[in-house]
């Protein structure tokens, strides 16, 4: 598949077919994803294959109860689990879960998660992220270059496969019980859950904004980057 092409239709899919996906096939994407670039190039990601369906059905449990919290959030208003949030943001949350929880929808992805055909934990060892961003007293997201592209090209590895997937990150909210669960050791964190399948719609050409939306020179209120018509 054309790299553009892959770069502009690997959108987020979270409704998959019956059809199942070989462990050959999640060996393949694998091996490809493996060259992501990474700090030092210490590699440091872990992925463990759920395929018991009894653990499957309880990392859907965590799942599940963070999902909650996050509906709750948008329900109340707010960014959910903003960095920045107030004290009255994660207040107004709180008081939204009951409501999120009966919102819940049996068919819905959090809910059947269990069923999905792949699904990934994908884990960072932190014994070994250069995390630049330490200690500048605000929330830390550097150490993520050197696990999220490697889940990337899980996902663009996978659309050359025909098959679909999405990253979310909505678990790791309850962490401890992951690592319980899945036996993973502390010195590592839980970076995302991958979902693979075939999709059951056609994949298509994305919606972005604009680059020169985004784009700057020379200083972030500068004059937009503007491209070519």
């Amino acid at each position: 598949m054309d790299l553009q092409v892959a770069m502009r239709t690997t959108g987020a899919v979270r409704e998959f077919t019956d059809e199942p996906v070989a462990d050959a096939t999640i060996e393949s994407i694998l091996d490809v994803a493996r060259f992501a670039p990474s700090g030092g190039n210490r590699q440091s990601w872990r992925v463990i294959v759920v395929h018991d369906s009894r653990t499957r059905q309880l990392v859907r449990d965590v799942y599940l109860n963070a999902w909650h919290d996050y509906v709750a959030h948008v329900l109340a208003g707010v960014v959910p689990f903003s960095p920045l949030a107030s004290e009255s943001d994660r207040s107004a949350a709180q008081a939204r879960y009951a409501d999120a929880v009966a919102a819940s929808r049996p068919d819905g992805f959090a809910e059947t998660l269990d069923t999905v055909p792949v699904m990934l934990v994908v884990c960072a060892d932190l014994t070994v992220l250069a995390a630049t961003d330490r200690d500048l007293g605000r929330y830390q997201f550097i150490g993520g270059a050197s696990i999220y592209p490697f889940v990337w090209n899980i996902l663009l590895a996978a659309r050359d496969h025909d098959l679909g997937g999405v990253m979310t990150t909505v678990a790791v909210r309850n962490e401890p019980d992951l690592l319980t669960l899945l036996r993973i050791p502390p010195t590592f964190a839980v970076a995302a859950i991958v979902v693979l399948g075939h999709p059951k719609r056609r994949l298509t050409t994305l919606t972005r904004r604009r680059v020169s939306e985004f784009a700057t020179v020379d200083a972030f209120d500068g004059p937009e980057l503007h491209v070519a018509e």
